[in-house]
């Protein structure tokens, strides 16, 4: 390989030339990549699996941390996933061409908005090679090129998952330029992928805070990018407790590894004693390990003393930082303290203080009487999702087609001219 700098231009130059070609290319021509591509998936899981196991194993040997081998890890269920991901995106509605708010003005002219790709989209990712096929298919469908870098430890699974996309984009006439996986490890490649402003018009690194602040501090291009999730649960005093129990154990054990994952458990003063006993329980038998405040030590003695780190850290293990709160006020004020604008759940009967908590939570996603697991595009019917933002321009949550798009402003006359 030419070295990295020469090796970047060229995938550059060619996605730019692909992105103007995506952007022509009908409904009918994408929805057909996107089978196709779900199609070469699922007929190559074995090989698939075979490849991954490879990089499980290397993994493995160089010392991985579990929660990073465990996004790692593809299934056979997975796979099976990733396939149905593409073909729900090939269900949804292109949006790219749909023309909004056109109104005529007085002097006669018609303005409105038309939904148009971003272009090339650049995508920075540790670990889940499920997000080459994600990223692909939802930069496909919205019209733009895509240049994918995913981690090394994950470089044999998005090579062999980029060769069915690839096999999918050529059954339907579009160019396989339009999604590249970056095929050096070498870490200079992110470096000239984040300053291509010729070439790249935005940035998605998916991965750890330590990734993405690294990235943030030397991109010359827009990102769309969230730094770490510390979710929390609140449980109120008017919640139904087996309600509070099944929710408060999905959002925490369901998945440790995960940004959605609840970091920090906020119980009502009056209700702690009833439910933090029966919850704990069941955290303790499932390996979670308890730091709490002064008042939940008092009722679960297994808890070790939480310090200030521990509500703001996201652990993305079995850890969990327990509270307990005076009310909502107090629950509220402790999430716009150490919260990091990802996602936050209540669990009440009580109305008013369920919109209470929708209105004055900041963050990309809030939630009542749900899991905050639920937080995925998948979820929220957008097929897949490129990533979660908590930036508050241009895209905010679950990041899926209509985040990989803009508008711009079209004028239709009739030959009227400015007086």
């Amino acid at each position: 390989m030419q070295n990295v700098k020469e090796y970047m231009q060229v995938v550059g130059q060619t996605a730019r030339a692909a992105s103007r070609l995506m952007a022509q290319a009908d409904t009918a021509t994408k929805n057909r990549a996107l089978q196709e591509i779900a199609a070469a998936l699922q007929s190559q899981s074995a090989q698939l699996l075979a490849a991954n196991a490879k990089d499980v194993a290397a993994a493995r040997a160089s010392g991985l941390d579990d929660a990073s081998v465990d996004r790692l890890t593809l299934t056979e269920k997975s796979v099976r996933g990733m396939a149905e991901g593409l073909q729900q995106i090939a269900q949804l509605p292109d949006l790219i061409g749909a023309i909004s708010d056109l109104n005529y003005r007085p002097s006669g002219i018609q303005v409105g908005k038309m939904r148009v790709p971003l272009g090339v989209i650049g995508i920075i990712y540790e670990s889940r090679p499920n997000v080459t096929a994600d990223a692909a298919g939802l930069c496909l469908k919205s019209g733009n090129a895509a240049i994918l870098r995913g981690g090394s430890e994950a470089i044999h699974s998005n090579q062999a998952i980029a060769a069915c996309v690839h096999a999918g984009l050529r059954a339907a006439g579009l160019p396989e330029t339009a999604v590249q996986v970056v095929a050096t490890t070498d870490r200079a490649a992110v470096g000239e992928l984040i300053t291509m402003k010729e070439y790249v018009d935005v940035i998605v690194p998916r991965g750890g805070k330590g990734l993405i602040e690294r990235i943030s501090e030397h991109a010359r291009i827009p990102m769309i990018k969230h730094l770490h999730g510390v979710c929390h649960v609140y449980i109120d005093d008017e919640a139904d407790l087996d309600k509070a129990i099944r929710i408060a154990d999905n959002a925490k054990t369901h998945r440790y590894g995960v940004c959605n994952a609840m970091e920090t458990l906020l119980v009502a003063q009056s209700v702690a004693e009833k439910v933090l006993p029966p919850l704990c329980k069941i955290y303790l038998a499932k390996g979670v390990e308890l730091r709490g405040d002064e008042a939940a030590r008092a009722i679960v003695k297994q808890m070790k003393a939480a310090t200030e780190e521990d509500w703001i850290t996201e652990y993305l293990a079995p850890i969990l930082a327990v509270r307990v709160v005076a009310g909502l006020d107090e629950a509220i004020e402790h999430i716009s303290t150490y919260g990091s604008q990802h996602t936050d759940s209540i669990v009440t009967e009580n109305y008013t203080k369920a919109m209470r908590f929708l209105r004055e939570v900041d963050s990309s996603s809030v939630m009542v009487n749900a899991s905050t697991r639920f937080a995925d595009g998948f979820e929220y019917g957008l097929g897949a999702e490129i990533g979660i933002s908590t930036d508050k321009l241009h895209a905010r949550g679950p990041v899926g087609l209509e985040g990989l798009t803009s508008q711009k402003y079209i004028v239709l006359g009739s030959g009227q001219i400015r007086i």
